[in-house]
């Protein structure tokens, strides 16, 4: 997320920003004088808008989508400016960011509604769209209880929605295929029954909940047919029933980006016998406070080759792939398989007093240069500890038997990993039948 180049009321992501003034520039040229995109009809919009796109939309012409994000911009704005919504971070909306709003927890993604409105050609769907929100907030606003609701803020709707941490975790790949492939209400009774085995039990609210978000969410699913039928449909459900079910290991979970700017690169750097000289900035940033654990994992080039691009920057593209089947048409997967064979023998040489050692080494040699002693801080201490221990979780689960897996989840759902697992317990410790 960025600020836009002009002074905006909201932080708006710098892409769609750029959007939206671009569909300005071009929609006024195609019509002879300024389109508003935030009060101007849609179906008037919507008139020059096929004037730019020469033709009916294409939701395949990346024209035709930079179109459809700049309107999206548009669309958000008028939101903005009647509800105060806002945006936050989301991996999962096409755009990376959704719409949230403050006084009820309602998430939106303007560019999948304009590219739906776009589809069937009629803009002013945005407008019905519009009305549902203004509608489901009133509900709150004026409600049979009008106590007023605690505000949202960006920062919960991220917490709640954005997948922004990940885990490894090994899949037994025979358990995911049966889970997957049983039928709903199967599913639906075996989780409820394991609800009632949890040790220790879960609390009150802990099973209501569990109840609400599983149980219930399986229920609803279409009787008779399997958990892999309806995939597409329920995504978050089929990944999280193959954890459930299926899961024998795996690491704690962290951000996304510790793992991707901390964690691996410790992994792919080593345990160097010495190191490169410093640049003037980064020594100034040495004696301004930085952290010596980032200007390792900064200055320290790899002892070993990982992908110049790729997931994570460990990962190539030819290494990830599909769970099972059933998820090929699912467009944002938060569950992949990835092969660890790069990983592997790195892995099997790591030691973690020997990172600590090498990091111990390197901070020594910064202070040296720089004439002055580190400053150590706790949050350092605590950083490194915590990618000493990632690093050791991921060592002992690619030693187990099983598909080694990336998960994405949220801060939220991370939080509540530790009763998941007993759930996971109970659900695995007993013989299930599964028709």
């Amino acid at each position: 997320m960025s600020e836009p180049a002009e002074p905006q009321a909201l932080p708006v992501p710098q892409h769609v920003h750029n959007a939206q003034l671009q569909l300005t520039a071009a929609l006024e040229k195609a019509d002879g004088k300024p389109v508003d995109l935030v009060k101007a009809p849609w179906a008037d919009v919507e008139k020059t808008v096929l004037q730019v796109l020469g033709g009916k939309f294409d939701a395949n012409r990346p024209e035709h989508q930079a179109a459809a994000l700049g309107l999206a911009g548009g669309f958000a704005l008028r939101l903005i400016s009647e509800h105060q919504a806002f945006w936050f971070p989301n991996r999962d909306s096409p755009e990376g960011a959704s719409l949230g709003f403050p006084q009820a927890i309602i998430m939106l993604s303007p560019f999948g509604a304009v590219m739906d409105a776009l589809t069937q050609s009629k803009l002013t769907r945005l407008d019905d769209l519009a009305s549902d929100i203004r509608r489901s907030l009133g509900q709150v606003r004026f409600g049979a209880n009008p106590a007023q609701p605690q505000q949202l803020a960006p920062q919960d709707y991220q917490r709640l929605f954005d997948p922004g941490f990940l885990q490894f975790i090994v899949v037994d790949s025979a358990k995911a295929k049966q889970a997957l492939e049983t039928k709903t209400d199967v599913l639906a009774r075996d989780v409820r029954d394991a609800l009632g085995r949890t040790q220790p039990p879960l609390p009150a609210e802990a099973r209501q909940q569990f109840e609400g978000q599983i149980v219930t969410s399986l229920q609803r699913m279409e009787v008779g047919k399997t958990l892999a039928d309806q995939a597409e449909r329920a995504p978050r459900l089929a990944e999280l029933m193959t954890h459930l079910v299926a899961t024998v290991g795996g690491t704690g979970s962290a951000p996304e980006e510790f793992w991707h700017d901390v964690v691996l690169p410790l992994l792919f750097i080593g345990t160097p016998a010495s190191f490169p000289p410093l640049d003037e900035d980064e020594l100034a940033a040495f004696k301004q406070g930085a952290d010596p654990l980032a200007l390792f994992v900064d200055v320290v080039p790899h002892a070993h080759r990982a992908p110049d691009e790729g997931l994570l920057g460990a990962f190539e593209m030819s290494e990830i792939g599909l769970v099972h089947p059933a998820f090929q048409k699912v467009g944002a997967l938060r569950l992949i398989r990835i092969n660890p064979d790069r990983l592997k023998p790195l892995l099997e040489k790591y030691d973690p007093n020997a990172t600590m050692d090498a990091v111990q080494r390197f901070t020594e040699h910064v202070s040296k240069a720089a004439g002055q002693p580190a400053a150590e801080s706790p949050q350092g201490k605590e950083m490194l500890q915590a990618a000493l221990t990632l690093l050791a979780d991921l060592k002992r689960s690619v030693s187990v038997p099983g598909d080694v897996c990336l998960r994405r989840l949220t801060e939220a759902e991370a939080a509540s990993e530790q009763a998941l697992a007993i759930v996971r317990r109970a659900l695995q410790g007993s013989r299930i039948i599964l028709t």
